[in-house]
């Protein structure tokens, strides 16, 4: 079984062309609609979602669902529901394709990081585990400028040279249309910069290159519950208490053994702060992630 995860942003030839021309094999696809932006926006990425779920079925033969992102700017849980959702298919035996080339950059990295992270993970689904990009033939917004362009100078001509028209209505058209074409031309597709969360930057994690081994899932799994340590040591007396093992010097170079190996100078998960003689140790932010995607695995369990 194949499924292809395909978040929609306002394409659509991009998420299903490419499948039906190269004739490749799709039995099930899960839509994701974002809800976030004008309410033109919403409905019309739902209004193609829709489309894509008719024609990924009746083109394809596929199975369709759609799910919906509440905030497609939210990249910790976009990774979190991208996990989720390709854990769940190969835990089905299914092979998984995640197309990225819709929706905001924040979605696209968030699902293309998260099926990285499962290839390291599980090196036994490596193979099954694929991200890919669909390159337009063209862009539509240029002709449409053009297109444009070409509705000012009509509308031009007709003030110019009709009796009876409505030269106020005709009036305020151009006018708009010509802020409009001034904007595009300065600015290109896109206007401003968007602030989230207090930042106009939303910073994309790299997700780590390594396996995490079983104790040093308990180290993440401690600082996601207890937060920040102030040292090692107080982490490594921590964990002693919750395993129920006597705290020795051997068990204190573990611990700073293991949280060496997930530092900045290993796996990334970890951040170690210094603090006059010691180090405060927290989870960086691919450590939290990985503990949010992991948590419920761990749950359920």
């Amino acid at each position: 079984m194949q499924t292809h995860i395909v978040p929609v942003g306002f394409d659509y030839d991009r998420l299903i062309a490419p499948l039906v021309r190269d004739q490749i094999d799709v039995d099930s696809v899960i839509l994701l609609e974002g809800a976030v932006g004008s309410e033109a926006n919403v409905e019309y990425s739902r209004h193609l979602s829709k489309k894509l779920e008719t024609d990924f079925e009746n083109l394809l033969g596929a199975e369709t669902e759609r799910f919906v992102l509440e905030d497609v700017y939210d990249y910790d849980d976009a990774f979190e529901q991208a996990y989720e959702l390709i854990t769940a298919e190969l835990d089905s035996g299914n092979e998984v394709w995640v197309n990225v080339a819709a929706m905001p950059r924040t979605v696209s990295f968030a699902f293309a990081n998260a099926a990285h992270s499962l290839m390291v993970e599980r090196q036994e689904d490596r193979e099954g585990i694929h991200t890919y990009y669909t390159a337009p033939e063209k862009y539509l917004e240029t002709e449409l400028a053009e297109e444009l362009r070409e509705q000012i100078a009509l509308l031009e001509d007709l003030r110019a040279t009709e009796e009876g028209i409505e030269n106020d209505r005709v009036g305020t058209r151009l006018e708009s249309a010509r802020d409009l074409l001034a904007e595009f031309d300065e600015r290109g597709t896109t206007i401003g910069a968007k602030e989230i969360d207090g930042k106009h930057i939303v910073e994309l994690p790299v997700a780590s290159f390594s396996n995490v081994k079983p104790f040093e899932e308990l180290i993440l799994y401690k600082l996601g519950e207890d937060g920040e340590f102030d040292s090692v040591s107080e982490l490594a007396e921590s964990l002693a208490r919750e395993l129920n093992e006597e705290y020795t010097d051997s068990f204190r170079s573990k611990v700073i053994y293991n949280v060496d190996r997930l530092g900045p100078g290993g796996k990334g998960y970890i951040e170690r702060e210094e603090h006059g003689k010691s180090y405060r140790t927290r989870l960086s932010r691919i450590g939290e992630l990985w503990v949010r995607a992991h948590s419920d695995d761990d749950t359920d369990e």
